[in-house]
């Protein structure tokens, strides 16, 4: 391989600067490309992290038109709360276009509005907390870059106390090196895309048990679809799955047996999820502890 001429390598380092890991590096043809706030946040919310599997209202055939995260979204918990999903563009009326940056950092890691209010399930703060600095910024990027969009949420109804916080103030988060695959899909699975939040096992108050049923599944969904329950992701119930099949799972929403996986399971989101990030998913799931 040849190396890096000295002026390049100045070049790339200054641009790593400039960017920040906003600048977070991807592989494209082998070839490291840094990519700016904007186009991270526009990757992170189009597949991993999919904010509009739950703030884009939906229709009988999908997404509708024209309201990607404009919210009105109803996501219902038939003992906990029915939820409306807030509008998230930059609609200063009816979504967040008068909330600062740093407000609405607060508002995804640490479930607080501008006004003090608590946001509340499902909306899953204790895991969005770990989310780095930058990976936030670049969702805070293209949250600005979405159409704006007047459409006033119905109020949500909660028939359980919120707590008065998720707990002190967050940090700095940094970002976590994608060379370890381990880590970085706990990342992913955690933080971006919380999919330990659905796919672990409840407790009697519905609340994930995190330390004794991480990814065990048993978590219950009503929706237009019927009922949907959370399957096990931990070796036990992946067992029998190549590597190949738990990716096209993920991606397709189809299992080997033919049969398809039903909302709120965000395929649409997770088919554009890089095979990077595919690897480093199926590596954490690898790993977890059998159950």
């Amino acid at each position: 391989m040849n190396r890096i001429s000295s002026t390049a390598r100045c070049t790339l380092d200054r641009a790593i600067r400039l960017l920040g890991a906003a600048g977070l590096l991807s592989l494209c043809g082998g070839l490291a490309v840094a990519q700016t706030p904007l186009e991270r946040g526009r990757y992170l919310m189009r597949s991993i992290v999919a904010c509009g599997n739950c703030h884009t209202p939906q229709g009988p055939d999908g997404p509708l038109p024209g309201m990607e995260l404009a919210g009105g979204q109803l996501i219902e918990d038939r003992k906990e709360f029915t939820v409306y999903s807030p509008n998230i563009t930059p609609h200063k009326g009816s979504g967040i276009g008068n909330w600062s940056d740093a407000q609405i950092i607060a508002a995804i890691r640490e479930g607080k509005r501008p006004d003090g209010s608590i946001i509340g399930p499902p909306m899953p703060i204790g895991l969005y907390r770990g989310m780095s600095d930058n990976d936030v910024k670049a969702i805070v990027a293209y949250l600005r870059s979405v159409k704006p969009v007047d459409n006033k949420a119905p109020k949500s109804v909660y028939r359980i106390p919120l707590p008065p916080n998720y707990g002190p103030p967050v940090g700095t988060v940094a970002d976590i090196p994608r060379k370890d695959k381990v880590a970085y899909g706990r990342y992913l699975a955690g933080p971006l895309g919380h999919c330990v939040e659905c796919h672990t096992t409840p407790d009697a108050t519905g609340m994930p048990q995190f330390a004794t049923q991480l990814g065990a599944g048993g978590m219950v969904f009503h929706g237009p679809w019927g009922v949907s329950v959370a399957t096990n992701i931990t070796p036990t119930g992946l067992k029998g799955y190549t590597d190949a099949q738990i990716k096209t799972v993920i991606t397709t929403g189809v299992r080997p047996d033919g049969s398809k996986l039903k909302p709120p399971m965000g395929v649409p989101y997770y088919a554009n999820i890089t095979a990077a990030d595919q690897d480093a998913l199926v590596a954490y799931l690898r790993s977890l502890p059998p159950k």
